[in-house]
């Protein structure tokens, strides 16, 4: 009997070890679980990558048999011993913070792309929210993420013989998810309840392990609830304006009070998009409860620990809601919770607060209620700051306060098994989880033909995946029965092979490749020096155009000539983006400056080494050198010319005909093409680990979470001082600015340079409430150059008016700068806070 208790108890242990693996996402990245899955059931696994559903499918029988097998055990065993300790082990942000007042960062985002196994994310914006949860994982950095958990999530691809598009919709079945219910301390599933107009209803929570970090998801699909309320969080980007409101009241409102009903308090707030301000609002709602202050102190204060990262390069791109719309679902809310009337609620999402018939934009609330906004890229800041300027009327563009955080991947997630080894082999096993600092130096010490073989190897990878690919899709077309047909005969493993995928829109010109068919099938068909190229993407449901793109490229792919060459690939997803990335040798980019945010698909080519051939745009702004890729266009804007269309899709030929051909066949005695991989080599060095996750995570966390952290703690010690508080201080301001104004001005030469002295009168305002400076653009380039301008001491001129002086040392004329009033807070970050600006005219 105690033989058979113990040999039970251990194998409930076994159990509860490999369930608590499958539910870990960790294995999305970190591949040593792999054998587990795959000798449970090799063709679920390879099916799916999903261990949860290899568990949930997988019998009990088979099971216990492998539990009772030594090496199973044993490997499953040290599997769960290295995670116990990787949860446990401090990690970069414990070293090089180890005192940081930091405890918490609420991520929200409206998608997340963790795994094809958890398909709750559409492209771009939930590959970006996905790779810094888990960079934020390996280097022990507080994030939590909050989410939606959608029953049917972002279409699938079906692609019919004549090239067109259609969208299916596949239910996600939560028990097959590497998901668990959110239990109470009680084990009741903790469910929340929100009002809608009419009704309140039940929110499901959900909650996903991912490595060090959690995600928690929200959905309405209880069985208490209506069938019409059921379905709002059924499609990601789904259905109209209505039901996009209610989805991004359920993330930013439900997802706060989530938090809350766990005990979790972050000190940040990160807003992945305007789609999540309403999390700002819900914050503000709390902490005006918890202090008994009015909502106006409760956002200032609250304001300082959010942080808004905009994705958006056209203002098209921002959501916007009708204000009868907003009035519906948000006139109680207003009133009855956050003390204002509608108006003043209203007034935070939009340019013109008189304006009643302006819709109410998601990105001017984000900013209305974060302590700092960033764009994704260096020149994303740039076209932010244009796109902004309107909130902070009269101040210089390059003052609107918006700055940039570039995007980076995920590396572990998106290097192949091979490009992993070599990273280990020459930089560490860690190496992705510290700060970087070695890695340019180490992975220069790899040979010509440690590289030629890595791109070898995964091109080889890529030509299988296609060739399986290819034979279904000609399956499902009709065109064969089925059987091998002659898919071995197509796709070279030692061609020079092309990847270009992406969501197909017209402003990221899928076409230009396209321009001139004829030139592009002479590229495609030499038998010298062959070319293949691999495509993929989706176009939105709604979106005719790009669905036309992919119906011409289809249409082109079929020609007789090209079968063995040419492939779209349908359903484009997370795994095959992994492989097509790994495996092709150069990456085409093709978007019309500056509308490409940032983009991260050309990043995960850089740790496989493959190079980019891409537009001057996003991140390939600041990562392009001579040395390291080819650069498409002048780095000018120039709308949707087709001439520059034309203009620059005979470049891209030439590039591909004159450099990059050449020089893939260009080969030495050892068959290696040497002056590619060095171009290779230098690629990896400088830019993997630049464009790499973790030093985005590691940026956002140094430059933005610390900051807005202390921020937030040093307004709350002003709760109650009217003396020290932002609300008070604004009040003020508003009051007495419309008095402010200038008086006489005058210019003095002196050996060190002109003095430069003004009267201000500053009506009922205090001199510490405002700074007066001096005012130059910038030049050639140069950042402005601005000058404070000190007070005299002693009292006023007279009753309100001041005397401010500054001297000159620039050696700029006179004649360029212009003297200005500020508002000045010594917890404030003008102008987000306060745009208030006065010029002397």
């Amino acid at each position: 009997m105690g033989v058979v208790l113990i040999e039970r108890t251990e194998r409930l242990e076994g159990y509860l070890a490999i369930r608590e693996l499958a539910l870990d996402l960790r294995w999305s990245w970190s591949h040593a679980s792999d054998v587990l899955w795959r000798e449970l059931d090799s063709q679920t696994w390879e099916a799916t990558r999903n261990p949860w559903g290899v568990l949930r499918t997988v019998s009990y029988d088979r099971l216990d048999n492998l539990l009772s097998t030594p090496q199973f055990a044993g490997k499953l065993e040290e599997l769960l011993a290295e995670k116990r300790v990787a949860e446990l082990a401090p990690a970069w942000f414990q070293h090089a913070h180890p005192t940081a007042p930091l405890s918490t960062i609420a991520y929200f985002s409206m998608e997340f792309m963790l795994s094809e196994a958890l398909p709750i994310y559409s492209g771009g914006l939930g590959n970006v929210a996905g790779d810094q949860l888990k960079a934020a994982s390996d280097l022990g950095i507080p994030v939590v993420g909050v989410g939606l958990l959608y029953a049917q999530g972002y279409f699938r691809q079906m692609i019919g013989p004549d090239g067109n598009q259609e969208a299916l919709y596949p239910v996600n079945e939560p028990d097959q998810l590497p998901i668990q219910p959110v239990r109470t301390s009680s084990g009741e599933w903790l469910r929340l309840q929100i009002d809608l107009p009419g009704c309140t209803l039940w929110l499901r929570t959900w909650e996903v392990q991912v490595g060090r970090t959690k995600l928690y998801l929200l959905d309405m699909n209880d069985p208490a609830n209506p069938a019409i309320y059921r379905c709002i969080t059924s499609e990601l980007y789904g259905g109209g304006p209505e039901t996009r409101l209610k989805q991004e009241m359920i993330l930013g409102i439900g997802g706060w009070q989530l938090l809350r009903a766990l005990g979790i308090d972050p000190q940040v707030c990160h807003l992945n998009e305007g789609h999540a301000a309403f999390a700002a609002l819900e914050r503000a709602r709390c902490f005006q409860v918890d202090h008994n202050v009015p909502f106006a102190e409760a956002l200032a204060i609250t304001r300082a620990g959010n942080i808004f990262t905009t994705h958006t390069a056209v203002k098209a791109g921002f959501d916007r809601f009708a204000p009868d719309l907003m009035k519906k679902y948000f006139g109680a809310y207003a009133e009855n919770h956050l003390g204002i009337g509608i108006d003043e609620l209203l007034a935070l999402g939009r340019q013109d607060a008189a304006d009643a018939r302006e819709p109410f934009n998601m990105a001017y609330l984000a900013i209305r209620t974060s302590g700092a906004v960033n764009g994704v890229s260096a020149l994303h800041g740039v076209v932010s700051r244009s796109l902004f300027q309107p909130l902070f009327p009269r101040w210089p563009t390059p003052e609107v306060p918006i700055g940039h955080v570039t995007n980076g991947i995920h590396v572990p997630t998106w290097d192949s098994i091979e490009a992993d080894r070599l990273w280990t082999d020459v930089c560490g096993k860690d190496r992705w989880r510290g700060d970087l600092s070695t890695l340019e130096v180490d992975i220069r010490e790899t040979s010509d033909r440690q590289l030629w073989r890595l791109r070898r190897i995964s091109r080889q990878a890529l030509c299988e995946e296609v060739r399986s690919q290819y034979l279904r899709q000609r399956v499902e077309d009709g065109e064969i029965e089925g059987g091998e047909d002659d898919a071995d005969s197509v796709f070279d493993p030692n061609a020079l092979t092309l990847g270009f995928a992406r969501r197909f829109a017209t402003y990221k010109r899928p076409a230009l490749l396209l321009q001139d068919p004829q030139r592009l099938t002479r590229i495609l068909t030499s038998t010298e020096r062959p070319v293949q190229l691999i495509l993929a993407g989706k176009a939105h449901p709604q979106d005719q155009e790009g669905q036309e793109l992919i119906r011409l490229w289809n249409n082109f792919a079929k020609r007789p000539e090209l079968r063995s060459r040419l492939i779209f690939l349908r359903d484009y997803n997370m795994r095959q983006a992994e492989w097509l990335t790994q495996g092709a040798d150069v990456w085409i980019n093709t978007p019309r400056r500056p509308w490409e945010a940032s983009g991260t698909s050309g990043m995960k080519i850089l740790a496989n080494g493959g190079l980019n051939l891409s537009e001057l745009d996003g991140w390939w702004q600041e990562a392009y050198a001579p040395d390291i890729g080819w650069a498409l266009g002048d780095g000018k804007e120039h709308g949707d010319d087709p001439d520059i269309d034309a203009m620059e899709a005979d470049a891209l030929y030439r590039f591909l005909e004159e450099e990059i051909i050449p020089e893939f066949y260009d080969r030495d005695q050892d068959s290696i093409p040497s002056k590619w991989v060095g171009r290779i080599r230098e690629s990896m060095a400088r830019l993997a680990p630049r464009f790499s996750a973790n030093r985005t995570v590691r940026e956002y966390t140094e430059n933005f979470y610390l900051p807005a952290a202390q921020g937030y703690a040093a307004r709350i010690e002003t709760v109650g001082d009217a003396s020290r508080g932002i609300a008070r201080w604004k009040e003020q301001l508003s009051k007495f600015w419309p008095k402010v104004r200038f008086g006489a001005t005058s210019v003095e030469e002196t050996k060190e340079g002109p003095s430069f002295s003004v009267e201000v009168y500053l009506g009922g305002l205090s001199p510490d409430m405002v700074k007066v400076e001096l005012y130059a653009d910038g030049e050639a380039g140069l950042p402005s150059h601005i000058e404070a301008m000190q007070r005299q001491r002693g009292g006023p001129v007279t009753t309100g008016l001041y005397r401010y002086t500054a001297r000159i040392f620039s050696g700029r004329p006179v004649s360029e700068f212009t003297p200005r009033v500020v508002p000045y807070h010594p917890l404030a970050r003008g102008p987000l806070e306060l745009p208030n600006i006065i010029w002397q005219r």
